[in-house]
């Protein structure tokens, strides 16, 4: 059967090769879709770890997502936070939400506290020197091929690069808080403040002396671990149903194109399925060779995908550094089961209307 199913494919090869594509195309909208999502998502996530804290503090009704809620409260809480005991370092950060050449948060720090949480690693250059310095990470660096002395644009204002370290620490552009404060019409002001303790075994401990301390009862007190597991595609707005639809549209092309395909073939074979059931082919028969034909398309349209999915991800890095582009094994292999299956059940029908031939009907059939 494996020979005369080989034989179908190979006898109409254009047919089979747009199949391939259709099928490759649906794995690498999945897997391209969800690896730059996912991914974006996941650096984040592991950016905000490498910041080096133990607690974050916010005003109330500010939102998790870091950067959409202002400067709205005195850097100077700061100070109140940084005598309360087994508190190490307390943090004023700014960061602002920006658009433009891309979508970015741009930290506004007092270095000596923010780089107290855990130190920069400075590959070249110095810390800011100048309030219009700016420290850039080296993925950012690479992508525009800046260097020390180069001048960047931030919210419409020339910076100059002092300094380019790991990423890893929170953002990629920091800038020092004041300039910030001043470009955003905030003088004096912060949007969060993260802690280092003495000991994470603290921390329970250090969240109650701010519920204890006078005017701050409704800060929002949170450990990075907590902050941490919000970080997932349910909690971003329109990101779960966003990766939704894409994955649906792409079974349904997978699931329209394996159903156009086959239903044709069937269509076209009409003498071959008579002489087949003449020759005493039983319809389990019949289907099981329409469903093998159309797994082995599944299969090397889902291989293609895969490849495919590789080589977009090395471009897309190549010419965008900053994108995180994801591809994980998880996502292959769900990527894989429901093309497959998508595929499968688009044949459901044309194997059928197959198997149900009269094989009289069929051999008669011009």
């Amino acid at each position: 059967m494996n020979k005369l199913v080989f034989g179908n494919l190979v006898y109409r090869p254009i047919r089979s090769l747009l199949t391939l594509t259709a099928v490759a195309i649906e794995v690498v909208m999945i897997l391209s879709v969800t690896a730059i999502m996912l991914g974006m998502l996941n650096d984040s996530k592991a950016r905000t770890s490498g910041i080096g804290a133990d607690l974050i503090v916010r005003p109330a009704n500010t939102s998790f997502l870091v950067g959409v809620s202002g400067a709205p409260v005195s850097a100077k809480v700061a100070n109140v936070l940084g005598r309360l005991p087994h508190v190490a370092v307390a943090a004023p950060v700014a960061v602002q939400f920006v658009t433009g050449k891309s979508l970015e948060n741009i930290f506004g720090i007092d270095y000596g506290t923010f780089n107290a949480l855990k130190p920069f690693v400075f590959l070249v250059g110095t810390p800011f020197q100048h309030p219009f310095d700016a420290i850039v990470d080296d993925i950012f660096a690479k992508t525009g091929k800046n260097k020390v002395g180069d001048a960047i644009s931030i919210m419409n204002h020339q910076f100059r690069i002092c300094g380019i370290v790991e990423h890893g620490k929170g953002g990629r552009k920091f800038v020092p808080l004041t300039t910030l404060d001043q470009l955003t019409g905030s003088p004096g002001n912060a949007s969060l403040f993260y802690l280092k303790l003495d000991t994470q075994d603290n921390e329970a401990l250090v969240e109650q002396e701010i519920k204890n301390t006078p005017g701050m009862d409704a800060y929002q007190v949170q450990t990075m671990q907590d902050l941490l597991s919000q970080m997932s595609p349910s909690r971003y707005p329109g990101l779960e149903p966003a990766l939704d639809t894409v994955i649906g549209i792409a079974l349904i092309i997978g699931f329209l194109v394996i159903f156009q395909s086959m239903y044709t073939a069937v269509m076209e074979r009409t003498r071959e399925i008579g002489i087949l059931k003449a020759l005493g082919a039983s319809s389990g028969y019949i289907v099981s060779m329409v469903m093998r034909e159309t797994g082995m398309l599944a299969l090397g349209g889902i291989l293609l995908g895969v490849v495919l999915s590789f080589t977009v991800r090395e471009g897309v890095i190549a010419k965008f550094p900053t994108i995180a582009f994801s591809i994980t094994a998880h996502w292959v292999i769900l990527a894989t089961v429901l093309s497959l299956v998508s595929a499968l059940i688009g044949a459901v029908y044309p194997a059928y209307k197959a198997a149900r031939k009269d094989p009289i009907d069929a051999l008669a059939y011009e």
